[in-house]
């Protein structure tokens, strides 16, 4: 059962790999206790995200009916034959993940088959699941177990979760808008984006980012240094996206250059090493 645990953890992690190069180098700096778990994490969500994202030839409802009960099974049984799922509740089971955070992510998730436009309301429940609750989620892993301090944790873990998700809509605008007709922003037409509209955005997201960097510099040491890059890293492509008009990041995606990943990882290795992430 050992080895069939193990290689199921290994298949997340190489979904992760494959999906995403920033995770992947944020994750491998992480203390080595905590990569298997957030790796099983991660391909939870990339493939619950790619049901509703890229399988447009297929009932995606049906896929994400089936997907859902296949996770709450594998949590509740403890075993499952789809390696994601399978690692996904070993984690869940391992440090106790509530079922109301993977309730809210799979709502969220669900929105997507249907919602073109949203609300302030719908808009804040759609963060918080799709987004917000994945924070958390890792924060369970890098507490142990220690209630008091993911408590204490549990707010900038949100607003950095919120943060990614909002740079991600905008980072996005080209693929969501124009190609599956998705507008996350309440009260924005994406037709007449404005500098003005841009800016407001903006200014709402640069408060996600540094109310998380607060938490960021309380977690636990092995924890902290993984976190942070992510940190920056998103904070690099917001400030790439501050600096350019409207009508860019309406035609293009924005990234950050694989050489400039590399120099965020080396100076967060060497604060780290340093003490000196807070």
């Amino acid at each position: 059962m050992d080895l069939f645990s193990q290689t199921t953890l290994k298949c997340s992690k190489l979904i992760t790999q494959h999906y995403s190069t920033s995770f992947t180098l944020g994750i491998k700096t992480l203390d080595k206790k905590y990569h298997l778990s957030i790796y099983a994490i991660y391909g939870f969500v990339r493939y619950a995200d790619e049901i509703v994202d890229t399988f447009h030839d297929y009932d995606k409802e049906d896929l994400l009916n089936r997907f859902e009960a296949d996770t709450y099974r594998a949590i509740e049984e403890k075993i499952s034959l789809n390696p994601v799922l399978h690692s996904f509740q070993l984690v869940v089971n391992q440090y106790n993940i509530p079922l109301h955070l993977i309730d809210a992510f799979l709502y969220s998730m669900r929105m997507d088959l249907d919602n073109s436009a949203y609300s302030q309301a719908s808009y804040e429940k759609y963060i918080y699941g799709s987004a917000e609750v994945v924070g958390l989620m890792c924060l369970k892993v890098f507490c142990e177990g220690d209630e008091v301090e993911y408590d204490k944790l549990e707010p900038s873990a949100r607003r950095l979760g919120a943060a990614f998700q909002k740079v991600n809509f905008l980072r996005d605008l080209k693929s969501d808008f124009k190609e599956r007709g998705r507008v996350y922003f309440p009260g924005v037409d994406f037709e007449e984006f404005t500098e003005r509209d841009k800016k407001i955005i903006e200014g709402d997201i640069a408060a996600d980012f540094d109310a998380a960097l607060v938490g960021i510099k309380k977690l636990p040491k092995g924890a902290k240094a993984g976190v942070y890059l992510a940190y920056i890293y998103y904070l690099q492509l917001f400030k790439k996206i501050k600096t350019l008009p409207s009508t860019k990041i309406l035609s293009e995606r924005v990234r950050v250059p694989d050489l400039k990943k590399m120099l965020l990882l080396s100076k967060t290795l060497l604060l780290n090493r340093l003490n000196a992430l807070g």
